[in-house]
């Protein structure tokens, strides 16, 4: 095990022993066991080898033994066994929003509470409500975040599905018997929440190849097997549909199933319009439905049957009926967004607050990715919960972000660090550090990480106030949304987008797949505005730099291109941009 791996079972641990009403000196021992690993500058390996464990700030003779066991072996008695001591149902619970191990324990204690479902009935009955701590607000509270989860909880975020969809895709490729394969549906489209896989496959043996699909590696369950189509459930939860087609057949067919129904309810109507007869099977020289090859009008590729209907072929991220229709018939469709336009991130967290890498390891990272750029961008000290840094923390990385940099020259590397931060927006709409500490930084990065409470008016304001302050270079996700585990709060966006226009302050988009903030509905807004975006990670460790890819997505879905994105701007341009 590496060390992200072991800090992931001793924070889970922390938990586990939270949740059994242990010490918190004792459950902060592991978090902060945890943090140590994630910071150091060796691989955990090696430290282990050289038995060199109890070197490290608040490793004593328990933790060192319970982390050379992870590392030796991949596996960890006790953690196993506390794991089993506990019902699998308190931590279920603790995914609720509002509803941490503390909380739990009461419940559990108290009403033998051990499942969700006995959460609601206590909540419905009242009995949460006279819990000492709770009151019916919170008990409001838990049925509102019962129902948000279970109202979504057969949907995905975007990278799982990828994750899932990536090996299928792969091993269709390689099929023998296939002939062209694709992704469809809402993963094709480059949707932000994902309900099932659609696959679709043209060859001349469908049944071969529903035959091996059903029996690919993550393969739970086979719901449905038929001669042309099939449905499984993955190891991930994921449902998979395939559907296999004559290769004449598969451009219809790659269309069909991969516009949404608004989208696809127009292309069937302009066929209808010219005389025609638009489904999965073709486009049909016919007024009635038909599947008569005689009537076929014949297309090799997507891009065919889109001008057979008097349309420039309109990209899959675009296929929502939100105005791709006009823009394809005056060939005004935008160039968008490629992620290889990308020269790197501008908000991006390191060890000095809740990441989990050196500067000098993201360095190494963003050098082997070929960036041009990457800004650090800590938290600000009101996000004690980050481990924020002071204004006395924070000159102090300046410094070492400067000796990297020197190094980087040294190096002869073309990637730079630059200095940042992610000031909270306080309350108010004062910023967390002062403006001359902010006027010093390259990147200045502004966001809201508590008060979610506060009413629409008050919200809109306070953030305005944020991004009239001539040091604020980026609005930070502003909706503050988790998708699939909280809603955003309540803020008037477009008077924000308004805001932004005014000042020139730049608006991120949030790749962090559970975030995507801001929406991609409103990016058309924004750009008509002129308010330009930046795709930023959020990275919090080296594999979270992926998420730039599928902000990329994100953005294309928003009609973005490459001149609407500030950070497609080589270094030299960005830094005059950060400058004016």
């Amino acid at each position: 095990m590496d060390k992200h791996q072991v800090a992931d079972i001793l924070n889970e641990i922390g938990l586990l022993l939270e949740l059994k009403g242990e010490n918190p000196f004792k459950t902060r021992a592991y978090a902060n066991g945890a943090r140590v690993l994630e910071g150091l500058n060796e691989p955990l390996e090696k430290i282990v080898a050289e038995n060199r464990l109890g070197e490290l700030k608040g490793f004593g003779d328990a933790l060192q033994q319970k982390v050379t066991e992870l590392v030796t072996t991949g596996r960890l008695k006790y953690y196993e066994e506390l794991k089993a001591s506990i019902p699998a149902g308190l931590l279920a619970i603790t995914e609720i929003p509002g509803v941490g191990p503390k909380k739990v324990k009461v419940l559990h204690d108290e009403l033998g509470i051990d499942s969700i479902e006995k959460l609601e009935a206590a909540c419905k009955s009242g009995k949460v409500a006279e819990l000492s701590g709770f009151g019916e607000k919170t008990q409001t509270k838990i049925l509102e975040g019962i129902a948000f989860k279970r109202q979504f909880a057969s949907k995905f975020h975007l990278h799982d599905a990828l994750t899932a969809a990536e090996p299928i895709l792969e091993s269709l490729r390689q099929h023998p018997d296939v002939t062209r394969c694709s992704s469809a549906g809402s993963l094709r489209r480059s949707k932000e929440i994902i309900g099932d896989l659609d696959f679709l496959v043209s060859s001349k043996k469908p049944g071969e190849v529903i035959a091996d699909f059903v029996k690919m590696p993550g393969v739970m369950k086979v719901i449905a097997q038929g001669e042309t189509k099939a449905s499984v459930n993955l190891e991930s939860g994921i449902q998979a549909d395939l559907r296999v087609v004559s290769d004449a057949e598969f451009p219809f067919a790659l269309h069909y199933f991969t516009g949404s129904k608004e989208h696809n309810i127009v292309m069937r109507q302009r066929a209808i319009d010219r005389g025609l007869r638009l489904n999965e099977y073709g486009l049909f020289k016919s007024k009635e439905e038909t599947r008569d090859p005689k009537l076929l009008v014949k297309c090799s590729t997507e891009e065919e049957v889109f001008e057979k209907l008097g349309l420039d072929p309109i990209p899959p991220e675009l296929r929502e009926d939100r105005g791709e229709f006009a823009a394809a018939e005056k060939g005004m469709l935008p160039r968008l967004l490629e992620w290889t336009d990308l020269k790197g991130s501008l908000h991006n967290h390191s060890n000095w607050s809740d990441g989990h890498q050196t500067l000098k390891e993201i360095a190494e990272m963003a050098i082997e990715l070929g960036f041009a750029y990457w800004a650090i961008t800590d938290h600000s000290r009101s996000s004690f919960q980050a481990n924020g840094l002071t204004p006395e923390r924070l000159c102090k990385q300046l410094d070492e972000v400067s000796d990297v940099n020197k190094w980087l020259e040294d190096e002869e590397a073309e990637l730079r660090l630059l200095t940042g931060t992610e000031v909270d927006i306080l309350t108010a709409g004062k910023l967390d550090f002062d403006d001359d500490l902010l006027s010093e930084l390259d990147v200045v990065v502004a966001s809201v990480h508590q008060g979610f409470t506060q009413k629409e008016a008050e919200m809109t304001k306070r953030i305005i106030k944020a991004v009239e302050n001539p040091n604020v270079h980026i609005l930070g996700h502003m909706t503050g949304r988790l998708l699939l585990e909280r809603e955003a709060y309540a803020v008037n966006q477009q008077a924000v987008i308004d805001a932004c226009a005014e000042t020139g302050t730049w608006i991120e988009l949030n790749a962090n797949p559970w975030r995507f903030d801001m929406d991609w509905r409103l990016w058309p807004y924004a750009k008509e505005k002129g308010v330009k975006c930046v795709i930023n990670c959020d990275a919090h460790r080296a594999s979270h730099a992926g998420f730039l890819r599928l902000g990329t997505g994100i953005a294309r879905k928003g009609w973005l291109e490459k001149g609407d994105v500030m950070n497609t701007l080589p270094l030299s341009k960005l830094k005059k941009a950060l400058a004016s």
